[in-house]
């Protein structure tokens, strides 16, 4: 609307006569050049489902190449969701434990845990580690950005990179000796 306007508004100081407004004595009245018609509700929805199938889209998943700072990104904020999540359901659940008889407390979650198999116990240490220590260290890169170092092309992949890597050799640490 508004490059409409300023072409317009060039037009008229050019001098050129504009086809759709109207002069009369010294005022610019707005004609519709458009005609117009009542269309029924049904009609009126399937002409506005016809109009966005011809609509076209954004291109931007389709022509550029994933990044290692697109899935850094938002392997991010998923861990973050997943770390503040479980932290809201455990915390919540354990406020609700005593009225709803369940046992949360140390001993009955060391008990239960000692009784799973061994590869369980490595599971459900990875499923909480990785987010752990990839959203710890991507955080790091985050603030190093944040006082304005690594914004270098080859510098950004190396430490998403890094950040991968000492992700995945953390979590093994802490799920296998930790």
């Amino acid at each position: 609307m508004a490059s409409q306007r300023v072409f317009q508004l060039g037009l008229r100081r050019a001098g050129v006569p504009s086809l759709t407004k109207v002069h009369t004595a010294g005022r610019m009245v707005q004609r519709r050049l458009a005609a117009t018609q009542h269309v029924p509700e049904a009609e009126g929805q399937q002409i506005l489902a016809k109009q966005r199938l011809n609509r076209p889209n954004s291109p931007h998943l389709s022509i550029y190449r994933p990044q290692i700072t697109w899935y850094a990104s938002s392997l991010n904020r998923i861990t973050g969701i997943v770390l503040s999540g479980g932290l809201y359901v455990f915390g919540l659940a354990y406020l609700a434990a005593p009225t709803l008889g369940w046992h949360l407390e140390t001993q009955s979650l060391v008990a239960a845990v000692a009784s799973w198999p061994v590869i369980a116990k490595v599971a459900a240490k990875m499923a909480v580690s990785f987010p752990f220590v990839f959203h710890s260290l991507n955080g790091v890169r985050h603030l190093s950005w944040d006082v304005g170092l690594g914004f270098k092309n080859i510098t950004v992949m190396q430490t998403g990179w890094a950040v991968v890597g000492l992700s995945v050799a953390g979590s093994l640490y802490l799920s296998l000796f930790a």
